[in-house]
């Protein structure tokens, strides 16, 4: 498997698709960048050379695309500064719902996680039978 920016993208696979394994990078920039570069988009990547995943390697790296680590990082730190301020997403993300403004009354599970019973009420155990005045 050719590893990019440290990660391994299937082999079997067109260039196109496999560079999509890359956190960032859909089939547009892949398209985009393969065109760049002079790589046919329908070449498989088991027969990339050297050379190829180094000229691929270096666009990304120099292109100035936030890609893997980088904009996992950013993203999460947008995240938090949203919460650090006190904005409305900011509190939606810390209480773990849907901050773009979907209805949550029968909706947003997935976001919500999985249902929360209510508790039930225990009932205290009944006296004995035998504790009843006897006639």
């Amino acid at each position: 498997m050719p590893r990019i920016l440290g990660v391994d993208i299937p082999k079997e696979k067109r260039i196109e698709i496999s560079l999509t394994y890359l956190y960032g990078i859909g089939r547009v920039t892949s398209n985009r960048l393969l065109k760049e570069i002079n790589i046919d988009p329908s070449k498989r990547a088991k027969d990339l050379n050297e050379e190829e995943i180094a000229r691929i390697t270096n666009t990304l790296q120099k292109g100035g695309l936030r890609v893997e680590g980088d904009l996992r990082r950013d993203i999460s730190q947008n995240i938090k500064r949203l919460m650090d301020i006190g904005s409305w997403r900011g509190s939606r993300h810390k209480k773990g719902l849907p901050a773009r403004g979907q209805r949550t009354r029968t909706n947003a599970r997935t976001r919500k996680g999985p249902r929360k019973g209510t508790m039930a009420i225990v009932k205290k155990a009944e006296p004995a039978k035998a504790a009843k005045p006897a006639k």
